[in-house]
């Protein structure tokens, strides 16, 4: 196993093709430890993760934040994931603890798990409001659903792989994947060329499970193809949560309900939703809150 994940952005076909590719193991094993997630979810997660990070990388602005979020009818609930571009990324899923049949040997059902319902992506680029696109999930399978995203919502005919492989310990083996995308004004045989290559791709665990790198994924990929690498970055699980910060959300709780924490005179502890770390706040603490507000 590398001991870095990382990026790489590559071109093609003098601009009108531009490719992306990932590898994530450290990172989606690092999540399913903070969240405890049972192998589907571990993968329905890991598959977004990877995408999130791809789709910060995307981004140029140092405080640009892209925020996807499945919200399917499965057991999985919901799975949120934000990244910036700086290869941060960071998520969680609403049940963790989803146990279902695989479909067959070695395949779990993501897409069961998920449902169907709508996958939402918004870009905070530092505008007044958020940009966000919306389309209903396709499959649920978390690849097909993000390249039917770029197609309809943002014009980009695309092609997403994403891959997870879970070992029999329930541990990350391997994860990654792959974006390319047609640009504006792709010609036609390039078109024809790139739908041949991707036609009968094996899949991205596979491609990682033979120790191919993000640049021997996308190589492989195009294989006869001249493609030029532009860049590579390393990405990481990373949470910017901090007690502080918990601290400002509860104050902005009622001072009815602080003060009924205060009331209850046990110790309260907060979880951060993305990472799972957890804030332990006395009751000197939830005190402290409330007479800070009269203060003010």
């Amino acid at each position: 196993m590398d001991n870095k994940d990382y990026i790489v952005r590559a071109s093609l076909a003098n601009d009108s093709v531009r490719a992306f590719a990932i590898s994530s193991t450290h990172l989606v094993a690092e999540a399913r430890e903070r969240h405890r997630t049972l192998p589907v979810v571990t993968a329905a997660l890991g598959r977004l993760l990877s995408a999130g990070a791809i789709m910060g990388s995307m981004m140029k602005g140092d405080k640009d934040i892209v925020t996807i979020s499945l919200k399917g009818d499965g057991p999985a609930g919901y799975i949120t994931v934000t990244a910036d571009s700086h290869g941060h990324v960071k998520g969680f899923p609403g049940n963790p603890n989803v146990d279902i049949p695989r479909k067959y040997a070695g395949k779990l059902d993501v897409g069961t798990a998920v449902g169907r319902g709508l996958l939402t992506v918004s870009y905070d680029l530092g505008l007044k409001e958020p940009y966000s696109g919306q389309v209903e999930i396709q499959t649920g399978e978390v690849a097909e659903d993000l390249a039917y995203y770029f197609t309809v919502s943002e014009q980009l005919p695309s092609a997403v792989g994403l891959g997870v492989m879970v070992d029999t310990d329930s541990s990350v083996k391997h994860a990654g994947g792959f974006i390319v995308q047609l640009l504006p004004d792709a010609p036609e045989d390039v078109i024809e060329l790139l739908e041949k290559k991707l036609a009968n791709l094996e899949p991205v665990t596979t491609m990682m499970e033979q120790g191919m790198t993000p640049e021997e994924m996308l190589l492989h990929i195009f294989e006869g193809v001249d493609i030029e690498f532009t860049e590579r970055h390393d990405v990481k699980f990373y949470c910017d949560c901090s007690k502080e910060k918990v601290k400002r959300a509860l104050a902005a709780i009622s001072d009815k309900d602080l003060q009924d924490i205060v009331n209850d005179d046990e110790d309260i502890e907060v979880k951060c939703f993305f990472c799972n770390t957890a804030y332990k706040f006395s009751i000197a603490d939830i005190k402290d809150i409330l007479s800070s507000r009269k203060i003010d």
